[in-house]
C-alpha cells in the first residue's frame, strides 16, 4: 500500500491572508507535526534576520515532519535559507518557477532558455546541500505543455526529488486534471522515479475532489491546508483518504483522530486578531519548552533551554546567565521555565537606561474602561502618553506604545509574589519581540502595576540599545 504525502501549507498563507505573531508562526508547525502531516511548508526568506530566525525557530522543534522552504533561483538566497534550516531533522529545499511565458517574462523577467538553465542550477545548488529537494511548477496547467516537460526533465535531472505541478487558478475541472497527469507521465517518464504533487486552488469550489482525482491518477503527495483558505482541506483530503484509502490502496499518515481538536487550535490563532485596545498579542500556551533544571546540569544543559524558551543570547551573555543560574540552584532544587526567564531577564544583556519611567497615573473601576498617564524620560526630554485600556496594566502599555509611536509584539507577561503578608512584593517578567528576536525585563515592587511597567520599561532599553549598536 502506497503512502500519500499531505504536504500542510497554512503557513504560507500567513501574512497574505491572515495575521500570525512571531509565537504563533512557531506553534503552528508544532501543532502540524503532532497531527502527523508528512511536511510542513514555511515562509521563504524576505526579510533575512526575521525569516531566518523563525525557520531557524521551527527547524528545531519540528520532531517528525519534514520541513520545507522555498528558495529564490539565486545562490545568496539559497545558502542564506540553508543555513536558517540545516538543523531541522528532515529538511527540504524548494525550488519554485513559473513555467507559462507570460509569468516566465513578468516575474522571473526570463526566457525559457535561460528559465531551464537557472531551474538546474538552482536545484543542483540544492541538492549540494540535502538529498531533499523539490521542484514546484508553479502554474503548470496553463504553460506551454512542450516546456512544462522539459522543464520537469531538467529539475530531474538535475536532482529534484519531489515534482509539484501547480493549478494557479483554480480553474480545472477533476476530469480535465486526470487527462493532464496522463499526459505527464506518458510525456515525462522520468516520473516514475520521483513523487509527483499536486497544489490545486480552490475557486471553483473542487479542489478537494482535484486532490482525489489526482491520488487515482498517480499523485503521491498533495498540497493542503489545516486553515483553508482558497486551498485543497487538509481535514476533508485526511478524512476520505482514511474512509477510502484502502479501496484505492493508498494510505494517509495523518491522526484523524486528533483531527478536530487541532484543527480548531490552529483556526483560533489564524481567526484571533490583536485587541485596538490592549498591547497584548493572540496568546499561546507554550507547554513544550517547559524545563526543569538542577545545580548538576552544565552551561551546555542551561544554554540549550535557554534556547528552547527562545532567547539568542551572546557568548558573554550566555556566561552571565549561567552564573547568576548557579547562585540560585544552590539555594533550590529544581529551576523551571519561569524562574529561568527570571534569570535571563535579569542577568543578560545589561544596558545604559534610554528610557526612565519618571511618573505614572492610572485610573480604573468596574465601570469603565483603565486610563493610564504615562511620563518617560529619554535623553532629558520628558515625553508624556494616554491611553484607554481593558485593565490598569494594558493601559499602562498602550499609554507606552503612544509615546513609542510603535508596536513590539508582547510574547509573554508573568507576574508572581515573591514575598509574603500585607506589603508582599510582585515580580513581573515581559517578553517582547523586535525582529523576530527575544528581550525579556523583570521588574519588581509592592504595587504590580508598577512592577509590570518596570518590566516593560527594562525590555526596552534593552531592544533600543540593541538598535542603536546595529
Amino acid at each position: 500500500m502506497e503512502q500519500i504525502r499531505i504536504s500542510d501549507v497554512t503557513m504560507k498563507q500567513s501574512g497574505k491572508d491572515f495575521s500570525l505573531s512571531f509565537k504563533e508562526k512557531i506553534e503552528i508547525p508544532k501543532l502540524l507535526d503532532k497531527l502527523g502531516v508528512s511536511v510542513i511548508e514555511l515562509e521563504g526568506i524576505v526579510q533575512p534576520k526575521i525569516d531566518a530566525l523563525r525557520i531557524k525557530s521551527v527547524a528545531s522543534t519540528v520532531k517528525h515532519s519534514i520541513v520545507a522552504v522555498p528558495v529564490q533561483l539565486a545562490q545568496e538566497n539559497i545558502d542564506a535559507t540553508w543555513n536558517a534550516l540545516k538543523e531541522a531533522k528532515h529538511p527540504r529545499l524548494q525550488v519554485c518557477a513559473s513555467i507559462s511565458t507570460v509569468q516566465m517574462e513578468y516575474l522571473f523577467k526570463k526566457k525559457p532558455a535561460a528559465m531551464l538553465q537557472a531551474i538546474e542550477e538552482a536545484i543542483c545548488a540544492c541538492c549540494a546541500k540535502t538529498a531533499d529537494v523539490e521542484f514546484v511548477a508553479e502554474d503548470a496547467t496553463r504553460s506551454d505543455t512542450a516546456f512544462l516537460y522539459q522543464a520537469i526533465q531538467t529539475a530531474i535531472r538535475a536532482g529534484a526529488k519531489t515534482v509539484t505541478v501547480c493549478d494557479a487558478t483554480g480553474s480545472i475541472l477533476p476530469d480535465e486534471l486526470g487527462a493532464f497527469l496522463d499526459s505527464l507521465y506518458e510525456n515525462v517518464p522520468q516520473l516514475k522515479d520521483v513523487t509527483l504533487g499536486l497544489s490545486c486552488l480552490n475557486e471553483l469550489a473542487m479542489a478537494d475532489a482535484c486532490a482525489i482525482a489526482a491520488i487515482r491518477h498517480g499523485v503521491r503527495e498533495i498540497k493542503a491546508a489545516a486553515y483553508q483558505i482558497n486551498q485543497v482541506s487538509l481535514s476533508n483530503v485526511s478524512r476520505l483518504l482514511a474512509a477510502k484509502g484502502d479501496t484505492w490502496g493508498v494510505s494517509c499518515p495523518v491522526r484523524t483522530v486528533e483531527m478536530n481538536r487541532i484543527v480548531k487550535q490552529i483556526a483560533w490563532m489564524c481567526e484571533t486578531r490583536r485587541s485596538k485596545n490592549s498591547p497584548f498579542d493572540n496568546g499561546v500556551a507554550d507547554m513544550d519548552n517547559e524545563v526543569s533544571l538542577t545545580s548538576h546540569d552544565n552551561i551546555t544543559t542551561v544554554l540549550k533551554a535557554v534556547e528552547r524558551l527562545g532567547y539568542d543570547l551572546s557568548e558573554e551573555d550566555g556566561a552571565r546567565v549561567y552564573e547568576a543560574f548557579k547562585k540560585i540552584a544552590e539555594r533550590r532544587d529544581v529551576i523551571t521555565s519561569r524562574e529561568l526567564d527570571t534569570i535571563v531577564a535579569s542577568a543578560a544583556m545589561q544596558v545604559p537606561s534610554t528610557y526612565v519611567l519618571r511618573s505614572y497615573s492610572i485610573t480604573a473601576s468596574n465601570i469603565s474602561s483603565s486610563m493610564a498617564h504615562m511620563q518617560l524620560e529619554k535623553h532629558g526630554q520628558m515625553l508624556e502618553g494616554v491611553a484607554l485600556g481593558d485593565g490598569p496594566v494594558d493601559a499602562a502599555f498602550l499609554a507606552i506604545e503612544n509615546i513609542l509611536g510603535c508596536h513590539y509584539e508582547l510574547d509573554d507577561f508573568q507576574i508572581r509574589s515573591v514575598t509574603e503578608g500585607r506589603e508582599a512584593m510582585g515580580e513581573t517578567v515581559v517578553r517582547l519581540r523586535s525582529g523576530g528576536k527575544l528581550y525579556s525585563g523583570r521588574g519588581t515592587s509592592t504595587d504590580i502595576v508598577g512592577s509590570s511597567i518596570q518590566a516593560y520599561i527594562n525590555a526596552l532599553n534593552k531592544i533600543t540599545y540593541e538598535e542603536a549598536e546595529a
